[in-house]
């Protein structure tokens, strides 16, 4: 029988029914409508090409929900997901586990950014002339050293012992920048060269969002494409992609790109230029220009701050009219060295592009004929300048309509209630079918919501610090009936670094684990060991964390998740709203509120035996008439103001979890009298 026949002869219900191949490969696995459902409208989309934005709930078991229907398709795919990790996952253990299961035999591949693979010429250049400056870089490039004569593909999340964000990595991998292309004397040894081609061949291509973008921007702009052409586009955790899309789409000049141009000049001169000495002292010049523009930045307050309200500060123009000289003196030197060799002829090439980008950004064109905001970013030790779409829709847009194919836009958050049209108006989305399924999970049995009564206002002078206090309080004694085994989210570090200390001093029996004090990783396995810890954390535990069973049974949120205001780009974004008659905090900020607060709330039930409380602290959710529309939108959960019943539900005897092989947690967590604050 063909591989072609066996397919077609294999249906949804051989998959996913009572005796199908899911239910008899992993014990306990039980057949779920929505889970069936979801892949049936996945099959109908790929079948008549169209563009689906499903939402699926927790518990549906979403990625062997789309996974199936596209293997048995038999069509090319490309599965984007929000991230690397998430990308490892689903290659590694995800697609080879069904692919084997339903005895397809389809070729797949994975693919990165340029700067996850190893640079073999530059690992010669940091040889050559790097001068590492602490004694763990020297280790690490090492370690680098002996791990390259192994590797097979050159990722560098395969090299033990050099974690993936040591500051070594961007002396050995490229960037489009700094890339030599065809001239590279190792491109026959190009790891990036070999993933692509790899994935030119596949059948299915797993990348992640980051690399989808940036490779719909190069297409924009004319370069060759990254990513082979595909009959099935699958985007996972389709919430991030417009917040992304607009990074992409846009245009930004920091001061790291400018101190990397300047470092590489330097290399490159000893190598192949050391009679012309101008180029290196030209390249010190450039890197001493940004100083004085962090410098002229750091009186500034805010850290996001929209170009219109610099462009008259003396401090700053001055400072960029000097980087700007800088960078012509680089240009000028270049050109005179480039013949001498590939590498200077590349340099050349970037510092002409961040002195064009410097003179856009300066000129602002975009910006004039409104469709894109000049905005400052400052750091302690860095800065950007930005140019970003105010909307990156219609650049999107043009891609899913580019050819027939199928687009699958997926997640557990793309609705405010039922209302999709936050997301579709992002992604201009207009003829697309938007269908959500429900979780399996029994959340009216399995959750309470808990809303403290008597909380203050967590807005004006003095409000903040108070609300969160009061929330302490609110939380202390479900922490004592839960033993433990909690997060406390927080919308902002200064509410986290405040429940710290204050917790640190009146919860003495319990383990804290605080966010920024560990990697996120080691957070997690500590939080595990313990068994009985309370995990602070910001919003980068809202979502990519899945702790099932009885390692979470308590879950607090202090406020509704509104942006913060005064973002440049965010401002611009509600002007352009405004200008179309729709009211910004109804069709944005709302909207926006809604769906963080889902996936924040979605860490709590992740199995069908999980039980728990959700703490919802904001009073705003039980006063404001918008309050009612955000607790409408969350899962059904028991609401009470008692706080008796939230402790009697953790008290309550929990069943052993069942085991979800569609779902498997992203990041796993092992199990583990009343007083006042």
């Amino acid at each position: 029988m063909t591989e072609a026949s066996r397919r077609s002869q294999l249906g949804l219900d051989d998959v996913f029914g009572p005796g199908g191949r899911l239910a008899g490969a992993f014990e306990g696995y039980q057949p779920r409508a929505g889970q069936r459902r979801m892949a049936e409208l996945i099959r109908d989309s790929i079948n008549d090409q169209h563009t689906l934005v499903l939402e699926a709930g927790t518990g549906v078991g979403k990625t062997f929900g789309y996974l199936a229907p596209v293997l048995l398709s038999g069509k090319r795919a490309l599965i984007s997901t929000g991230t690397k990790h998430l990308q490892d996952q689903l290659f590694d253990r995800d697609l080879p586990r069904l692919r084997d299961l339903l005895g397809v035999k389809a070729k797949v591949a994975l693919l990165k950014g340029r700067a996850n693979y190893l640079c073999k010429y530059r690992l010669e250049l940091a040889d050559e002339q790097a001068r590492l400056p602490r004694r763990d870089d020297a280790r690490a490039l090492a370690r680098i050293r002996d791990w390259a004569t192994r590797t097979i593909d050159g990722d560098r999340a395969d090299c033990a012992g050099v974690g993936d964000d040591h500051e070594i990595w961007p002396l050995v991998t490229s960037t489009n920048d700094n890339c030599l292309g065809r001239e590279c004397p190792l491109y026959d040894e190009c790891f990036v060269v070999k993933a692509r081609e790899k994935a030119q061949k596949a059948d299915i291509v797993v990348i992640n969002h980051h690399l989808f973008c940036a490779d719909l921007a190069l297409r924009q702009t004319g370069f060759a494409e990254l990513l082979p052409e595909t009959d099935v586009v699958v985007l996972d955790e389709a919430h991030q992609v417009p917040e992304i899309a607009s990074m992409f789409f846009g245009e930004a000049i920091g001061s790291r790109q400018l101190r990397d141009l300047a470092a590489d000049t330097r290399a490159e001169q000893k190598h192949e230029a050391r009679d012309q000495p101008g180029l290196a002292e030209a390249a010190d010049t450039l890197k001493g220009t940004t100083d004085p523009v962090l410098e002229a930045l750091a009186r500034i307050d805010n850290e996001r701050l929209p170009w219109a309200e610099l462009a008259d500060e003396a401090s700053v123009t001055e400072a960029l009219d000097r980087l700007g000289d800088a960078l012509d003196g680089l240009v000028k030197e270049l050109e005179i060295a480039a013949p001498r060799g590939k590498g200077l002829q590349a340099l050349l090439g970037r510092a002409q592009g961040l002195r064009d980008e410097l003179t856009a950004f300066r000129e602002g064109k975009a910006e004039t004929q409104g469709h894109a905001v000049r905005w400052v970013e400052r750091r302690t030790r860095s800065f950007t300048l930005h140019t970003t779409p105010v909307n990156a829709a219609g650049q999107l847009k043009s891609h899913v309509e580019s050819a027939p194919r199928a687009w699958i836009m997926t997640s557990a958050t793309l609705a405010a209630g039922s209302d999709f049209s936050h997301f579709t108006r992002r992604m201009n989305l207009d003829d697309a079918r938007c269908e959500q399924v429900e979780s399996p999970f029994d959340f009216p049995n399995q959750a309470v919501l808990y809303l403290p009564p008597n909380l203050p206002e967590p807005v004006g002078p003095g409000g903040a610090r108070e609300h969160t206090l009061a929330s302490l309080r609110a939380v202390y004694p479900l922490l004592k009936a839960s033993g433990g085994r909690a997060f406390l989210l927080f919308t902002s570090h200064r509410a986290l670094k405040l429940a710290a200390e204050t917790l640190g001093e009146h919860l003495t029996e319990l383990p804290l684990f605080v966010q920024g004090t560990q990697a996120k990783s080691a957070l997690l396995e500590a939080f595990r060991e313990a068994g009985n810890g309370v995990l602070l954390g910001t919003q980068s535990f809202w979502e990519g964390v899945d702790v099932r069973g009885e390692a979470l049974s308590l879950v607090m949120i202090d406020r509704i998740p509104f942006a913060a205001p005064g973002d440049p780009v965010r401002a611009a974004r509600e002007q352009r709203l405004k200008d179309k008659g729709l009211v910004p905090f109804m069709h944005m900020a709302l909207p926006e509120a809604i769906i963080t607060l889902k996936q924040g709330v979605g860490r709590l039930i992740r199995d069908t035996a999980d039980t728990g409380v959700m703490v919802l602290c904001d009073p705003r959710l039980q006063s404001k008439g918008y309050g009612r529309t955000i607790l409408d939108a969350l899962p059904p959960m028991r609401r009470t103001r008692d706080g008796r019943v939230a402790r009697d539900m953790l008290l309550r005897p929990v069943e052993p979890p069942i085991k979800d092989p569609s779902e498997t947690p992203t990041e796993s967590l092992a199990e583990g009298s009343e007083n006042t604050i």
